[in-house]
């Protein structure tokens, strides 16, 4: 199924969208204004927690997501998508949330997802928009958004970076681990999309329609919750 520069939606697709919107509609809770969670401020406590309950490797990665960040601040952006994105894909194997965590949905932190060195689409997307915040880039130009994958014949999460409102966005993805346009991922169907103020469906060009705030999201504040209170 082809994508154009104009749309991400193409032939039928159009009612899954707006099927997905009333679902998310449904998942509405009250609005709770959006921080960002010193998630990436890793005390040695929770270090030495991750090693004992985890081991030396996973605590390692703990500490070379620090250092990641402390090198990475001062590169151009798409250095730093880079960076980021390689480090995620590299150094976590993919898992289902139900053999993870015995749920069929969870949203991991970032620092559980790099303590048990695994995670699933939404865990990669995730930890990657946390990083990239740290890094400085601004929240507009971030979105986790939700696809369809066509392959997989499932529902699939990315992260996509807009240099412009107006722009094509970057794919930043765990299947495909090179950084593409979106135009250029053809196996990818956008849905809706999300970051730390809004809600979109999504759209190749622009910000697409506004359907709310990510604040009424349950899964996005109970994440965001256990960010603020870090248990491993």
């Amino acid at each position: 199924m082809g994508i154009n520069t104009q749309s991400y939606v193409s032939f039928n697709w159009t009612g899954l969208i707006k099927a997905r919107a009333r679902t998310l509609v449904g998942l509405f809770c009250a609005a709770v204004i959006i921080t960002s969670p010193a998630a990436l401020d890793i005390s040695a406590e929770i270090i030495q927690k991750v090693k004992a309950k985890y081991g030396a490797e996973a605590s390692g990665r703990l500490v070379n997501w620090q250092s990641l960040v402390e090198v990475s601040k001062n590169l151009p952006e798409k250095e730093k998508l880079k960076r980021v994105n390689d480090f995620f894909n590299e150094n976590t194997l993919f898992v289902s949330d139900y053999q993870l965590w015995k749920v069929n949905d969870y949203w991991a932190t970032p620092i559980q997802m790099l303590a048990k060195g695994a995670g699933d689409c939404e865990d990669y997307s995730i930890a990657k928009y946390f990083t990239l915040l740290e890094l400085g880039v601004p929240d507009s130009k971030l979105r986790l958004t939700y696809v369809k994958a066509i392959e997989l014949n499932e529902s699939h999460m990315v992260l996509t970076y807009f240099n412009t409102p107006r722009s094509v966005p970057l794919v930043l993805d765990n299947l495909d681990f090179d950084i593409k346009l979106a135009t250029k991922r053809k196996d990818l169907v956008p849905v809706y999309s999300f970051n730390g103020s809004g809600l979109w469906l999504a759209k190749a060009r622009g910000s697409g329609k506004s359907i709310g705030s990510s604040s009424r999201l349950k899964m996005w504040q109970k994440l965001k919750s256990r960010m603020r209170t870090e248990k491993i």
